[in-house]
């Protein structure tokens, strides 16, 4: 099979992988003269660094070949697919092909599992070996760990890559159990902790480095060189959205746990999408692409919105509802809290605003240490006002009717169920049903 053939049967293959952002790992380039590639720079792929810029990278399996039989993957091993198999050279040579042709400016690089799994994780570590040792390429690498993979491969694995990331699939045992039994939750968490672990100790191996002092005097030892970076953009991982039977509540009470115990970077959440020959166990529709949205938004809450798990999903349904996002379901769910004065609320209160995010809070806050806000000084802070104001007080302005207002009861479907003073205001600020912004 030519190497064309190859390359769209495994890129194709990767679309189904959304954990590829690139974001926190450590700034390099290549202008000094040495090495080839950078971490940063416009691409032609939506992944992007802390600064906003965008990152391309080449987005591949090593194969689409696999030993585990997962009803929800279409590279299963009973699946009737197109296979492929690069070697170690085509990937590398491929990669840094596609950088000097400016299309790329970084790796994200998976893999089916094939004989074993340490057999597998030793190909990908050396793909990454040979881009950063043999060829000085100093682009963004990101790679896909196999949990069953030894402790010394996945130590290797996070020496050469800017981030690690395994794959919980499933968001609960029990789906896991039920829609890939080859693959083990204890197993998939034992990796994540070493990684944990590994990353813990590269940092606090630096830290103690950067504190020895520099001495100048004869006879003084020299500063001890600092030790490498491990997984500089620390480790992520993907769960599938509505292959099995599991609500929203659980989904997020199964992330808070990752960010928690792993201290994981992200959780990416994928909705299910239908394969060929699927099992019967699987459902015949795709979920809603508006529910991978809102979770996103939920998970959004809980990593920087001060938001417990808990009180996102609070009600009998399980679900998020559909047709406003999280924060505006929270504060339609507890009026008692609103109206807010953005004169005297701590930060923590006034970040549960709908309307108001981080950047707009720590705006909001400068400002008042100047003086009184005033409701027109809100679109000078390009806050959205038409969504703000319903659930603020500030000089000049308090929402009309009585307060506290009632919630808006939500159905099994997601819609509201019942007007009120605040759910007229939030039907009147878009006329699209579905709204794509994170706040």
């Amino acid at each position: 099979m030519d190497l064309q053939r190859k390359l769209a049967i495994l890129a194709d293959a990767a679309k189904y992988d959304a954990s590829c952002a690139s974001s926190g790992t450590d700034k390099r380039d290549s202008r000094s003269g040495t090495g080839m590639g950078s971490s940063g720079g416009m691409g032609i792929c939506h992944s992007y660094t802390p600064d906003g810029r965008c990152i391309s990278l080449l987005k591949i399996l090593l194969t689409n070949h696999c030993q585990y039989d997962c009803l929800y993957c279409v590279n299963r091993s009973s699946s009737n697919v197109p296979r492929a198999k690069f070697s170690v050279e085509e990937v590398v040579n491929l990669t840094l092909d596609f950088y000097r042709r400016n299309c790329i400016e970084g790796l994200f690089l998976s893999s089916g599992i094939v004989k074993s799994p340490d057999f597998t994780m030793e190909l990908l570590v050396e793909v990454a070996r040979q881009l950063r040792e043999d060829h000085d390429f100093r682009g963004y690498i990101h790679l896909k760990t196999i949990p069953d993979a030894g402790e010394d491969l996945l130590r290797r694995a996070g020496l050469y890559a800017d981030r690690l990331s395994i794959n919980v699939e499933l968001p609960t045992d029990t789906g896991l159990k039920q829609l890939a039994p080859e693959k083990d939750t204890t197993a998939i968490h034992r990796s994540m902790g070493r990684l944990r672990l590994h990353i813990d100790d590269a940092k606090a191996q630096r830290k103690a480095a950067a504190a020895v002092p520099i001495r100048v005097l004869p006879g003084a030892s020299a500063r001890p060189a600092r030790p490498p970076r491990f997984a500089p953009a620390g480790q992520s991982t993907q769960m599938i959205v509505g292959a099995d039977g599991s609500d929203d509540r659980s989904i997020l009470q199964s992330s808070a746990t990752l960010y928690q115990r792993f201290r994981m970077r992200r959780v990416y959440y994928s909705a299910f999408s239908p394969i060929p020959d699927a099992s019967r166990a699987l459902p015949l529709q795709a979920p809603p692409l508006v529910r991978e949205h809102r979770l996103y938004q939920a998970d959004w809450l809980m990593r920087f919105y001060g938001f417990d798990h808990q009180e996102i999903v609070d009600d009998g349904t399980g679900l998020l509802r559909l047709d406003v996002d999280p924060k505006m379901a929270w504060a339609l769910a507890h009026p008692e809290r609103f109206p807010v004065d953005l004169n005297t609320a701590p930060r923590e209160l006034l970040l549960r605003v709908p309307g108001l995010g981080v950047g707009s809070v720590d705006k909001l806050l400068a400002a008042r240490g100047l003086r009184r806000i005033r409701a027109e000084d809100l679109s000078q802070l390009k806050v959205p006002t038409r969504k703000v104001l319903p659930f603020v007080v500030t000089d000049g302005h308090r929402p009309s009717g009585a307060l506290p207002f009632s919630a808006v009861a939500p159905t099994a479907a997601g819609q509201a169920a019942g007007p009120s003073r605040i759910a007229s205001a939030v039907a009147s600020m878009a006329p699209a049903p579905v709204q794509m912004g994170l706040f």
